[in-house]
């Protein structure tokens, strides 16, 4: 029992390395090695520790769920849909303050921290003696359902805390939407939202189906504690930190209404980066003892208030199915939906992956779906909203290319139109790709240009475009004579450009700007990429086989080679100024949080880049530093809890002056 016990600690505490900080300390051998020791020493023994992971895995099916009482009522959120309705509560929670404080309550100044508001399904948790003995919805507030079985299914959720007293945490329960995109690419019957796929998986019967949705959850309050006290939320957030309970790194801060206005501008504006569902943004008053002043409305706290964003899922019909031909001629099904908002967005067109997604979401033109957009990119349909309904027609696979008639192909899940030289979509598109601002920059060079010589004068490699003569392009209709001078100065540009742009303008398969430039690191120059083999390659640093193989591949095409080669013939000089060895950042994993003053963020991500350093979006075990500007959020927190060095951007700067 002692061993059994030892296990358990130890099997937990990797847990929580891997699961909530991102950091595991063990490779995946020896954490199986410990976590089957355990498994076998509970069979001999017949016992079960409370906390031991092998409950996680599901268990048996019940037979309906048990009412559940909290021991605190669970309030729900007043809900604001404008920055008036901002306004109107800040207003509100002043005027109370100072109530209080004419009546002798001596409150400080409001200060207000804002937050994500994620969109899962509230759970609540009940600790005793330090070990996890009830999870439950929270249901009307005062009494939810008991789903502690399918609770255990979360990995990150802890089984066993330090604190003995006994507590019930408050949080939400979600499916990342990385997680919901790989569960639906073999599932028979994918899930059309994260919100509903968390909902519904906490709510199966059987905890299995529970734990094939590998769900995660993030906590925010202690709805009721034992023994104990929090004066601010910051003290209670270190509380839940402490205890190992998983919290969102998203903790803006503010003093005034327009500090708490610009700090949902900053939430809304970066939603569309996370890797969950957010509908809004959650803000609170930071000090306790004014929370207890304000009190509570029958059913809100008046120290809390939610701002719902413009949705980002939404239904629509699905009027039509056309298929696109992209640079590398891949088929993609573009659908048309009746015209509808999303995200402060009218939408009139969707995206289906290949034929095979179709099917899988059973949506045929005439059905309603969902669509959901994120990021500022045209919405995918995740599935249909209803069963079949009358009228509705299947979505035929296409069997030649839409634009030149050419018989298609089948590569693996998608279909490709083969004519390569013939089909003006791919002409087009893949030379809109090359002359890209992220690729070669040719400024007044658009997918309208592109086509128009394509069509008069037979253009149909980008090395044609260093080929082009004043004369001929005047000779094109509206193509004056300035307007010819400045592509043609643009062009002549373009062939001094640094190795990575070059590498990307290429339009590899698979490899996008961040791969192009660690190529560029790696080799220097074009010929010994060129002449990389894959398992040279897939020494680097996130270079998986996939990617390599897409590389050998692409150089060992006679076409591809050849075209790569013209270009290089004709005058482009792609050129690369190897990282010095010393460089500020050499070896280190740079975060860049907050509002810089003087620089964007990729502009300093491309300074940690060129001094030698890897510029990462999210912090974890392995970051070496992070730069925090204004409203840095739950990034810098992170790095505190973490212990990760943290300087502001003059320190940063001064960096790379010292190795300038």
């Amino acid at each position: 029992m002692n061993r059994m016990r030892e296990l358990v600690d130890v099997l937990n505490r990797l847990g929580y390395e891997y699961y909530v900080l991102d950091n595991p300390t063990v490779t995946d051998v020896e954490y199986d090695r410990l976590y089957d020791e355990l498994v076998r020493l509970e069979k001999e023994t017949g016992e079960v520790l409370p906390d031991s992971p092998t409950r996680r895995v599901g268990g048996e099916t019940l037979k309906e769920f048990a009412p559940h009482t909290h021991i605190v009522r669970l309030l729900s959120m007043d809900k604001a849909q404008s920055t008036g309705a901002i306004s109107d509560w800040v207003n509100r929670a002043e005027k109370l303050r100072a109530q209080a404080n004419e009546g002798g309550a001596n409150l400080p100044p409001l200060s207000y921290v804002v937050e994500h508001k994620f969109d899962g399904l509230t759970l609540c948790l009940t600790y005793k003696e330090g070990k996890l003995v009830e999870a439950a919805t929270r249901g009307n507030g005062v009494t939810g359902e008991s789903i502690l079985p399918q609770a255990l299914t979360i990995r990150s959720i802890p089984l066993s805390v330090p604190y003995q007293g006994l507590m019930e945490v408050h949080g939400e329960c979600y499916m990342k939407l990385s997680t919901l995109e790989k569960y639906n690419r073999t599932a028979a019957e994918p899930l059309k939202n994260a919100r509903n796929a968390a909902a519904g998986a906490l709510r199966q019967l059987d905890p299995e189906v529970t734990r094939l949705r590998h769900l995660d959850a993030y906590f925010y309050d202690v709805n009721y504690i034992e023994g104990r006290s929090f004066r601010t939320q910051d003290e209670m957030m270190d509380f839940l930190r402490e205890n190992q309970f998983p919290v969102s790194d998203c903790e803006l801060r503010a003093s005034d209404e327009a500090g708490v206005l610009a700090a949902i501008t900053e939430i809304e504006k970066t939603r569309g980066e996370l890797d969950y569902m957010i509908d809004g943004a959650v803000v609170k008053i930071v000090d306790f003892a004014t929370r207890e002043a304000l009190g509570v409305t029958e059913k809100f706290p008046r120290w809390a208030i939610a701002y719902k964003f413009e949705a980002e899922e939404v239904t629509s019909l699905l009027e039509d199915v056309t298929w696109e031909v992209g640079r590398t001629g891949k088929l993609t099904p573009l659908a048309h939906v009746s015209p509808v908002e999303i995200a402060g967005a009218t939408v009139k067109r969707a995206t289906l992956n290949n034929y095979g997604d179709i099917l899988r979401k059973r949506v045929r033109v005439g059905a309603r779906v969902w669509l959901r957009r994120s990021n500022e990119v045209i919405p995918e349909i995740m599935g249909r909203v209803d069963e079949y309904e009358p009228g509705e027609r299947d979505i035929e696979k296409p069997t030649v290319c839409p634009v030149c008639g050419a018989a298609l192909v089948e590569k693996g899940a998608h279909l490709y139109c083969p004519n390569r030289e013939g089909c003006i979509a791919q002409i087009v598109m893949r030379m809109a790709h090359f002359a890209g601002r992220e690729a070669m920059d040719i400024d007044a060079f658009s997918e309208k240009t592109a086509r128009q010589l394509c069509q008069a004068l037979g253009i149909h490699e980008p090395s044609d475009l260093y080929e082009l003569s004043h004369e001929q392009l005047t000779a094109l209709e509206r193509f004056g004579d300035k307007k010819a001078k400045k592509l043609l100065d643009e062009i002549e540009k373009s062939k001094s450009v640094k190795l990575d742009s070059f590498i990307f303008a290429l339009g590899i398969p698979n490899v996008g700007r961040k791969t192009a430039r660690d190529l560029a690191e790696r080799f220097g120059g074009m010929q010994p990429l060129m002449e990389a083999d894959a398992q040279t390659l897939t020494q680097m640093d996130d270079v998986g086989d996939i990617v390599a193989q897409s590389i050998v591949d692409f150089f060992a095409d006679p076409v591809t080679r050849a075209e790569t080669e013209r270009l290089l013939a004709r005058g482009v000089s792609p050129v690369w100024e190897k990282r010095e060895a010393g460089g500020a950042f050499t070896g280190m994993t740079v975060v860049i949080t907050g509002t810089l003053e003087t620089l964007s963020r990729a502009e300093a991500e491309e300074r940690v880049r060129d001094a030698g350093g890897k510029a990462a979006s999210s912090v974890s075990g392995k970051t070496s530093l992070v730069v925090a500007g204004e409203n840095a959020g739950g990034k810098l927190t992170k790095a505190q809890q973490l212990g990760v060095r943290v300087i502001n951007e003059a320190e940063f700067l001064q960096m790379l002056a010292n190795r300038a």
